[in-house]
């Protein structure tokens, strides 16, 4: 799901040198490259410039525009409101190209990451049939129940490796009628489709779909059929690095770029993006880490070679989705900083709009040993008054949660480190891999107070940053894609460790908090 900051503060400018990357092959001079970043909330177009020579290699990024992103009611669903979406990508890119322009330079590809599972139905002649349902929606709890009366859960697991989560696609497909003729394009594919004409599904994202073989590497066709789902529905696969293709001449004119401009498949899963950008190997290349992207949700994990595909991680209901590289993300899904936007979201509807910084200093100030919720609860997916669910969940565990901002602040991050601590714990066991520390990217990283928790909760040493790493792994891998950078992960790591400052937060000697729940089954 999306690693788009929630409640934070946007971050500065990024700057990057490499050392160590070998030579690279250069496109023309002056070349930019445009990263698409949608998360559930908003999203960004922002110019990444990668220059120097290989042993000295630099990049920045630079945010051009910023513009909301969300769902309303529409045609008996909740819907994401694509067309006005779209039309900001646009306005983006233009913006993008105007701005490369005035510095003499000239964007040599695009790439785009959105959050994953939803999919927008195109037909033959190339339109959008309805605007894509969200995964908030209430349709998937129907869908779970035939899905499995369908296909064994087991075995979907043995292929697919896919945490069970009632929003994952083969459960909104399942919903689905009338599809012949028709096909499926995830988000960032739907937008490449509209910029390019060319229908492709990028791995990263194609990897939480429930219809992915977690070893082969292509569809489960097999779960198609069984579905009833037509055969042709999903394009061909397509992999981070490769070209979907060049921009159509309409999209060219209006976004003041030529039609060879190439859209080029990235990381399209956001937090695929954000992990390729995990500053790891500080330590050395054989630096064992976990992984929190944390934001609108939370992605904890580890990165694996291999899927874990076995009855005990099904029970503890882990995923195993693609990476760049052919790596896997063997992550669970956590709450995450929805929580805490939906509060404010409440909060402000009430007239009550504090500044995020005195919140958290407030909830600091609060003693260790507060009440928990499981921040995982699907109780807490859809929007609503989300102070008063959190109290009512709190209540269930037989506590009481003050009704002042601060604390149930607290009990939210309180909530997510136990939670974190939890799932990292649950990894190591499962995938049997041991890490020395936790890397926390994404928007999640400004917040000092939950860092601190995590580090606490979970015992280890965690470091903060990139803020930005969706969007830095987008632009390193278009970058590569160009042999303006080459080498693997580690070299693309490289690259944003010898840039970075990030933060680093040690466990305090104190005990963290008991993982108590709403539910009782955290």
């Amino acid at each position: 799901m999306s690693t788009e900051p929630s409640a934070t503060n946007a971050a500065p400018a990024l700057v990057v040198t490499n050392s160590s990357a070998a030579p690279a092959r250069s496109v023309s001079a002056g070349s930019v490259f445009a990263a698409v970043d949608i998360g559930a909330s908003s999203g960004r177009v922002i110019l990444g410039r990668v220059t120097g020579s290989p042993d000295g290699a630099r990049a920045e990024l630079e945010t051009v525009h910023r513009f909301p992103n969300g769902v309303k009611e529409l045609d008996g669903g909740l819907r994401w409101e694509f067309d006005a979406l779209f039309a900001e990508v646009l306005t983006g890119l233009a913006a993008a190209a105007t701005a490369a322009a005035a510095r003499g330079e000239s964007i040599a590809s695009i790439g785009i990451d959105t959050w994953a599972v939803d999919y927008g139905l195109v037909n033959a002649a190339g339109d959008l049939v309805a605007a894509p349902f969200s995964y908030r929606d209430d349709r998937r709890r129907a869908a779970v129940a035939r899905g499995h009366q369908l296909l064994d859960p087991a075995r979907l697991y043995a292929t697919t490796g896919l945490q069970f989560l009632p929003f994952n696609t083969i459960y909104q497909l399942a919903t689905e009628t009338h599809l012949e003729g028709l096909q499926a394009l995830l988000i960032p594919d739907l937008i490449g489709f509209l910029l390019t004409g060319r229908r492709r599904i990028e791995a990263t994202n194609a990897s939480t779909t429930g219809l992915f073989d977690a070893v082969a590497g292509e569809w489960a066709t097999e779960f198609l059929s069984a579905l009833g789902l037509p055969a042709g529905l999903f394009p061909p696969l397509i992999q981070p690095g490769e070209k979907v293709g060049t921009l159509t001449k309409d999209i060219a004119d209006r976004l003041g770029l030529p039609e060879s401009t190439a859209v080029v498949a990235v990381g399209s899963h956001d937090t695929a993006s954000a992990v390729a950008a995990v500053p790891a190997g500080a330590g050395g290349d054989e630096e064992k880490f976990a992984y929190i992207s944390s934001g609108t949700w939370s992605l904890v994990g580890v990165e694996l070679s291999h899927p874990v595909l076995t009855e005990a991680s099904r029970a503890a209901n882990f995923t195993n989705e693609r990476g760049v590289d052919g790596t896997i993300r063997y992550l669970r899904n956590v709450g995450g900083l929805w929580l805490l936007s939906e509060c404010q979201r409440t909060w402000a509807g009430e007239g009550y709009r504090p500044e995020l910084a005195e919140l958290l200093d407030a909830a600091a100030a609060l003693p260790v040993g507060g009440p928990l919720i499981n921040a995982d609860d699907p109780y807490f997916i859809a929007p609503d008054n989300m102070p008063e669910r959190i109290r009512a969940a709190v209540r269930n565990t037989g506590a009481v949660l003050p009704e002042h901002p601060a604390h149930i602040v607290r009990c939210i991050l309180d909530s997510l480190a136990v939670g974190y601590a939890r799932t990292i714990a649950d990894a190591e066991r499962l995938a049997d891999v041991s890490t020395d520390v936790v890397h926390v990217v994404g928007g999640g990283s400004q917040n000092r107070l939950l860092c601190q928790l995590t580090a606490d909760a979970t015992g280890k040493r965690v470091i903060a940053g990139p803020v930005e790493a969706t969007a830095l792994g987008n632009v390193l891998v278009q970058a590569r894609a160009a042999g303006v950078v080459s080498g693997g992960l580690g070299e693309l790591r490289a690259v944003v460790r010898a840039s970075q400052h990030p933060s680093e937060y040690v466990p305090a000697r104190r005990p963290a908090p008991s993982p108590m729940t709403s539910g009782g089954v955290l």
